[in-house]
């Protein structure tokens, strides 16, 4: 759409099932932001709307998880995820929830229209039923086997593994979430969105008419489901928790959540008027505003298929003119799972790494997963901090503040005569808009911070080669100019980093004392000097970023390692019970209490330790294989418990006469089995 009158811009509503993670941030939060701040820059007329996705299933299972009710479920992660995405300086314009009044009239209008048109198909069929839960199995409800991959922990309504879409009567050998049970069939009357009504409107509309400007991804997977053929789809569902179904006979359903999340984006909106005394329809009914929705690959299927086809049965809204959906990031190189607690929650990630908001900002866009799933990982975080915005862009802030101060008390000196290459220097700032902007404006957010990365490379550069550290003894006049110039880039910076880098803009203009200038985006591209001669900067310039030290790095390493233990022994399988033996048999174990002597290791092995161990009634010889757990001289005195009249066995040479006795940890780690009492002796029997 060229020059759109106003824009409309949703992100993906999370689901307040648990908080906000990094790959909800880099798939959808990150890069909306930027484009909603790069257009206000622009002074744009821009809505940014957004909001927490609370009904569907996986918010029941959390409250039942939890034993508390789906409500407080809801209100908990609502207001996680807001604060943290306000902490954190993702600027909606609203934020919403599903559970406000306005959403649940919004959606039963929207339902109420569809309905009184004859846009849904009613029809009675079977479903799953867990006849324990006393209740319907809808998508999470239940899981199986993918009847297209064959990954045996399918969802009812999606898999993970190959994305596919389906109903949870799809499944192979499915089982109720709730019980375990396999479930019954039982009838039950719901209503259906046609979507093989849309299939060639769709194909005509994304296939053929975005053929050049949505993202191949986005585009190949609508082609894959138009391909399969669409069926029609159930709008409502049997369950206690959601909005009900606004009509007569639909006693005990709600909306499916797939069909009331999206409205969200509209009631938000209609919230916001209200709120701010403005009219909500020209952003959704206007063909004049571009509607811009950002979502992960696993969306793409709702906001390119399913609301756009909900829309145009309703007939007054406008479609949305992009999708710019991203992949999966990965942490650590495994797949980021909120049941399995392998992510970087956003609101430990603010109390862990304080004031560091752009740091992870910077580090997402730059490895954003825009084209294929990308990874995320600790040390590079660290090296982005420390090798990229604290070498490249504060250290060129930093010295141009230090010299301003030094030369000039920190008063911007007026230019005398320019060379060419200031001339050169002064011309290229004037492109960097245009070059962030036209990247922006494609949804090429890496590449539009790497123009930004690239301004800052420009200053450094300018300063190593003019060297006003020298030209400052031989020609002040010439040095003026040289600060002149390199204050105008900071400036320009101040400026473009905004969109990207909030928190350092607003720093970056406190040094320049320019924060009531309100310099905007067009006028680096017009204005002849972005900031003028004679203004004060700050007088003590903070550093823009600190280095990130290893320990700190560690110490996520470490929360990782802990989750991946406390995975490893929740998943662990419990060894059957072993043949049945008499007492008689269980008295002629021998354990006594012993203390460990001496431990050394044994050459070319990893696991196993050679110990003298006291036992009370001789000290004797035992290998035992916990080398990979525990060093040699913290074991020197260790108390333990010996199974004393085991066979000798030979194990690497050396005769093992007894067995050390432990056991794991919940988080899987070795422990020794030691008397609770310290004036037990060795050799003291254990019965």
């Amino acid at each position: 759409m060229i020059n759109p009158k106003r824009y409309t811009i949703t992100a993906a509503l999370p689901y307040t099932n648990g908080p906000v993670h990094i790959g909800h941030l880099a798939g959808v939060y990150v890069p909306a932001d930027i484009y909603a701040r790069y257009l206000r820059a622009k002074e744009k007329d821009v809505l940014y709307v957004c909001g927490s996705d609370e009904h569907g299933v996986p918010i029941t299972l959390r409250a039942k998880k939890e034993g508390i009710t789906p409500q407080q479920v809801v209100d908990k992660y609502h207001e996680i995820i807001k604060n943290s995405f306000q902490e954190f300086g993702i600027s909606f314009d609203n934020y919403s929830r599903t559970s406000a009044k306005i959403h649940h009239k919004t959606a039963s209008d929207f339902f109420k229209k569809l309905y009184e048109d004859g846009k849904f198909i009613e029809e009675t069929n079977q479903q799953l039923y867990d006849a324990d839960a006393k209740q319907f199995l809808a998508d999470r409800f239940v899981v199986g086997t993918c009847p297209k991959c064959g990954n045996e922990e399918s969802y009812g309504d999606q898999c993970e593994n190959c994305g596919t879409s389906h109903n949870a009567t799809d499944l192979i050998n499915p089982k109720s979430a709730i019980t375990g049970n396999v479930p019954s069939l039982k009838e039950t009357k719901h209503w259906y969105l046609p979507l093989d009504q849309y299939e060639s409107w769709l194909r005509e509309w994304i296939v053929v008419g975005h053929e050049k400007d949505w993202k191949a991804n986005v585009r190949g997977q609508v082609k894959s489901w138009l391909d399969d053929g669409l069926r029609p789809r159930a709008v409502t569902r049997d369950l206690d928790w959601g909005i009900p179904v606004p009509i007569k006979g639909a006693d005990g359903k709600v909306l499916y959540v797939w069909f009331d999340a999206p409205i969200g984006y509209i009631s938000a909106t209609k919230e916001w008027a209200v709120q701010n005394n403005k009219k909500w329809e020209p952003y959704w009914k206007d063909k004049e505003t571009k509607l811009v929705h950002f979502i992960g690959k696993d969306n793409i299927v709702f906001h390119c298929i399913i609301f756009p086809a909900m829309l145009k049965a309703e007939g007054s809204y406008i479609l949305p003119d992009n999708v710019p959906a991203n992949e999966f990031l990965n942490l650590e190189n495994d797949k980021i799972s909120t049941s399995r607690n392998w992510a970087v929650w956003l609101h430990e990630y603010l109390n862990d790494f304080p004031n560091q908001q752009d740091v992870l900002r910077y580090t997402l866009t730059a490895n954003a997963p825009e084209s294929k799933d990308n990874n995320f990982t600790w040390k590079d975080f660290q090296a982005r901090n420390n090798n990229e915005l604290a070498a490249i862009l504060g250290n060129f802030v930093n010295r141009v503040a230090v010299l301003t101060n030094k030369y000039y008390d920190g008063i911007i000196p007026a230019p005398n005569k320019f060379t060419d290459i200031d001339l050169d220097v002064l011309a290229q700032i004037k492109k960097y808009p245009n070059r962030i902007g036209n990247s922006i404006e494609k949804y090429r957010f890496r590449e539009a911070l790497g123009e930004l990365m690239n301004l800052a490379r420009l200053g450094n550069k300018y300063l190593a080669d003019e060297e006003p550290w020298k030209t400052i003894k031989v020609d002040a006049n010439r040095t003026k100019t040289i600060m002149y110039v390199a204050l105008q880039i900071v400036s320009a910076l101040s400026v473009l980093s905004e969109p990207f880098l909030p928190f350092t803009s607003v720093k970056l203009k406190q040094i320049l004392n320019s924060t009531e200038d309100n310099l905007k985006w067009d006028a680096i591209l017009s204005k002849e000097e972005l900031i003028a001669p004679n203004r004060k900067i700050i007088e003590k310039a903070p550093l823009l970023f600190s280095k990130i030290e290893d320990s700190e790095i560690q110490k996520q390493l470490d929360k990782l390692e802990a989750t991946k233990k406390e995975n490893e022994q929740a998943n662990k399988i419990v060894e059957p019970q072993k043949e049945i033996i008499n007492f008689e048999d269980f008295t002629k174990l021998d354990m006594r209490v012993g203390t460990i002597l001496e431990a050394e290791k044994i050459p070319k092995t990893k696991k196993l330790l050679k110990l003298k161990v006291d036992v009370g009634i001789d000290i004797r010889t035992i290998v035992s294989g916990i080398a990979e757990s525990f060093n040699v001289d913290e074991i020197i005195g260790q108390r333990v418990t010996v199974l004393t009249n085991l066979a000798p066995r030979k194990i690497r040479g050396v005769e093992s006469n007894g067995m050390i006795l432990m056991t794991e940890t919940p988080k899987g780690e070795l422990t020794f089995l030691e008397p609770e009492k310290e004036n037990v002796k060795n050799g003291e029997q254990i019965s």
